[in-house]
């Protein structure tokens, strides 16, 4: 069995104590981080390599986005895709050794705050950075799995209200069929929601505005582990620590972790 997870960390340095109570309590083979928010010479490398994670493949950036992936398993880097078309770091991908696997790590633009490419450039910014990915995935031809902070919560119980976020961006209805055409162009299989069915509740980021978080409760489901059919098939286990929500200066995201026959 190889448990894989991902966490957008929102600054890995700032929350390394944070990443290493995660990685010693719950033991993931592999750790795919996002907005790690530091170019790869101020990575904590050695930290991780202490912990077990010797190996590590690091796109990073200064002070915004950035990307990482450490494993306790062999693995080497095989690509970074710049589907921003600008040169930020929001994509790394790597091989596992053992049984061939790609894994692609990767941070999807948040898109602003108006959902009209017209008046809010980050919001066209998005959708383009999903148009050149959904390129990519109709020529994948080898097992993959692609996860991280895709920030767009696609179904009605992935958020706490559809009718008061129908206009907000992450769950627009706009988003929600570009990131179908993405699931389309290689078959990719929702593990998540494989895993944990609708309409059952599933949220994996809460605001930092909201004082009572867990109280309130206004989630959204912007994380995600998807895979080609063939791995999807061997998936096992999916969790959401939805407790590191509450750790002393927590980031906004939460770890999900999920198992595999490999």
């Amino acid at each position: 069995m190889i448990s894989i997870a991902t966490w957008n960390i929102n600054s890995v340095r700032l929350r390394m104590p944070l990443v290493a109570r995660y990685l010693t309590e719950h033991a993931p083979d592999v750790l795919c981080l996002q907005e790690i928010k530091t170019v790869a010479e101020l990575f904590p490398a050695e930290a991780f390599a202490e912990l077990g994670y010797t190996y590590q493949a690091v796109h990073g950036q200064k002070g915004y986005h950035g990307v990482a992936t450490v494993s306790r398993l062999p693995m080497h880097e095989v690509s970074r895709y710049d589907w921003q078309a600008n040169g930020e770091a929001r994509h790394v991908g790597v091989q596992l050794d053992g049984c061939g696997v790609t894994i692609e790590n990767v941070y999807i633009p948040a898109g602003g705050d108006e959902p009209d490419r017209d008046v809010n450039p980050k919001f066209g910014q998005k959708l383009d950075f999903f148009a050149r990915m959904t390129d990519w995935a109709a020529k994948i031809d080898r097992p993959t799995l692609i996860l991280g902070d895709f920030n767009v919560a696609p179904l009605e119980s992935d958020v706490w209200s559809h009718k008061a976020l129908l206009k907000v961006v992450s769950h627009t209805p706009l988003e929600v069929e570009t990131l179908g055409r993405f699931q389309d162009a290689h078959g990719w299989v929702d593990i998540g929601r494989q895993m944990i069915p609708a309409p059952e509740r599933y949220y994996s980021w809460w605001s930092y505005r909201a004082k009572d978080w867990r109280d309130n409760d206004k989630g959204r489901r912007l994380d995600h582990v998807w895979g080609s059919p063939e791995v999807a098939a061997q998936a096992r286990g999916h969790r959401i620590l939805e407790d590191a929500r509450n750790w002393e200066k927590c980031s906004d995201h939460v770890p999900i972790i999920t198992e595999f026959d490999l």
